[in-house]
């Protein structure tokens, strides 16, 4: 398909490339409710067979369960054909007296470990270790910081440098962090010596406040960005988003369900859906270089990649900005 097989190299590390869509595994960790084992392997499957090479996972994600599954259904394949990525900053930890509990992290699985916040040296050692066990791969293509929000002193002078040894070694083909805000990833990129960002939800057909922070620090020191959360939790993956739209994973409010209704009517009128524009917008901008999408099964895998397969003309973005929904573009 149109684009989703073509693969772009991060600047600092030529060897680690991305496909323009990369399969995000956080419901295969059981997001929400129950994804089975067959369910998750089809959408492996389907995104292997519709040229996607880039897999995005975390010892989070369902408490381990999206890395082993993601491992096994990638076993079989050949290793120098795909990245996968995955995350360090939060430890599990054995917690067998809570195994008779759900998760209370929004997954569905047994609570037999919990998760401790650690980016110490020791604590991101620990994790690529782990993460490389339950995986089965024998290194890691990235490994990003996980939501180090609160944690940015110990993030910088611990965490970043236990990834750059491990860098160095070849334990890990690049290093980075993943946040849901801007602001921070800018700083990682300006004041450390990291090759990638994953950036969730600030930089989507909605809102745009990374252009202002993370994508021109980014593009000027060579830093790859991942956009992820491209729908806003929901609020942009329909044609024309519900009155329960979700948005920063809570209800979306009034005024925002009606803007991006707004902008699925002027999307409309070129023949192109909201979700569809939603995935072409972020990629215009330079500093992208994969967008990550999550999804469940094979239906849902084989109707991202006719999202990201369709033709979306450059019109739309001066119509979408004339109407007030969205700032007038600087690149592309």
């Amino acid at each position: 398909m149109r684009g989703v097989s073509q693969r772009r190299e991060l600047a600092r590390r030529p060897t680690v490339r991305l496909t323009e869509l990369g399969f995000g595994a956080s419901q295969g960790g059981n997001l929400h409710r129950v994804t089975t084992d067959d369910e998750f392997t089809a959408a492996v499957d389907t995104a292997w067979q519709g040229g996607v090479r880039y897999f995005d996972t975390a010892p989070h994600y369902g408490l381990g369960l999206s890395e082993r599954r993601l491992g096994a259904a990638l076993r079989h394949r050949p290793r120098e054909e795909y990245v996968v990525s995955t995350k360090v900053g939060r430890l599990l930890v054995p917690s067998p007296e809570d195994a008779h509990r759900r998760d209370a992290e929004g997954f569905d699985v047994p609570a037999t470990h919990r998760r401790v916040w650690d980016f110490s040296r020791d604590g991101v050692l620990r994790s690529v270790e782990a993460s490389l066990d339950r995986t089965g791969l024998d290194r890691l293509d990235i490994a990003y910081l996980h939501d180090p929000d609160h944690h940015w002193e110990q993030a910088v002078s611990q965490a970043v440098p236990a990834l750059i040894e491990l860098r160095d070694q070849g334990v890990v083909g690049a290093i980075g962090a993943g946040m849901n805000q801007s602001a921070m990833l800018a700083r990682f990129v300006q004041e450390t010596d990291i090759d990638v960002v994953m950036c969730a939800g600030r930089y989507t057909l909605l809102e745009q406040g990374a252009a202002d922070d993370l994508l021109p620090a980014a593009e000027g020191r060579g830093v790859g960005v991942v956009i992820a959360g491209v729908y806003n939790s929901g609020l942009l993956s329909r044609d024309r988003p519900p009155a329960d739209a979700s948005y920063n994973y809570q209800q979306a409010p009034p005024e925002l369900i009606e803007r991006a209704r707004r902008i699925a009517e002027v999307c409309e009128t070129y023949g192109v859906t909201l979700p569809q524009a939603a995935l072409a917008y972020v990629r215009r901008h330079p500093a992208v270089i994969s967008t990550v999408v999550g999804v469940r099964n094979g239906t849902q895998m084989a109707e991202a990649l006719r999202r990201s397969a369709a033709a979306v003309p450059d019109e739309l973005w001066a119509a979408l900005a004339s109407a007030g929904l969205l700032a007038p573009p600087t690149t592309g």
